[in-house]
């Protein structure tokens, strides 16, 4: 019998999809899929795990839980988005962490890779799953309320090593901005910028990381309030080669 997440999308047609959330480069979403599909999506969790240690893994779900508790704390009851969650790894550990001392938080998890979201619904953990672009949260929402309860507005959003896959990054903040209530909060992890041009070959990267300045102006842009610093002592590694991690904090007060 297969599963609602089957059938939603059964029902998406990708290519569809895409044009139908105003996707500005379907091709390059295309290549995306397909090398999450095929090269990531059932060996993610290791992946991930082979590129920051269990000790950087933590760092990361520390880091993250700790700004989501920080003021303006999440209230019972709140909904929070994790964009492009991939398998939901980190998502997970994530959500278990707030859902220590928060137990009426829900946990919504977006990406644009189905085979990605499968590996999320396996772990049986208590976070809904749906498809979309981060450059068009909004629309993904809209579709994706077809088929599933999300709310259209989010008390926080956060992403990890997502936004060097998007096409336009700059878009994100915008599309961020306008999934979250007034006085929500953004946190966004990602790498710092390299010169290891292979990475787009190998990891399926569309950019080489960011100057944290350059995340900072784009932030800005969107949200008032904004700090970006990098996570001392933590790097992505692979090979040999290895890029550092920033985190970025954004609140919207209107």
């Amino acid at each position: 019998m297969s599963t609602k997440l089957e059938r939603y999308i059964k029902d998406l047609q990708l290519k569809q999809f895409f044009k139908r959330l105003g996707a500005s480069n379907p091709e390059i979403l295309a290549k995306e899929v397909e090398h999450f599909t095929t090269k990531e999506a059932k060996k993610r969790d290791k992946i991930v795990v082979s590129y920051f240690g269990r000790t950087g893994v933590n760092r990361i779900v520390n880091n993250v839980t700790k700004l989501l508790l920080a003021p303006p704390r999440l209230l019972a009851g709140a909904n929070v988005l994790d964009i492009g969650a991939g398998t939901g790894f980190l998502t997970v550990k994530i959500a278990k962490k707030i859902s220590a001392k928060l137990p009426e938080v829900s946990f919504y998890a977006m990406d644009l890779t189905p085979a990605m979201l499968f590996s999320l619904e396996k772990k049986n953990a208590d976070v809904v799953p749906f498809v979309g672009i981060a450059e068009n949260i909004e629309g993904s929402i809209k579709e994706a309320r077809k088929h599933f309860p999300i709310p259209y507005k989010f008390d926080a959003v956060f992403s990890t090593l997502m936004l060097h896959h998007s096409t336009h990054p700059e878009k994100v903040f915008k599309s961020i901005k306008a999934t979250l209530k007034k006085n929500g909060k953004a946190i966004l992890i990602d790498m710092c910028e390299h010169t290891f041009e292979e990475f787009k070959m190998e990891m399926g990267d569309v950019h080489l990381g960011f100057k944290p300045e350059n995340i900072r102006e784009m932030a800005r842009q969107h949200f008032s309030e904004v700090k970006v610093e990098k996570i001392p002592g933590i790097c992505c590694k692979s090979s040999g080669r290895s890029a550092e991690i920033f985190v970025a904090s954004m609140r919207n007060d209107s």
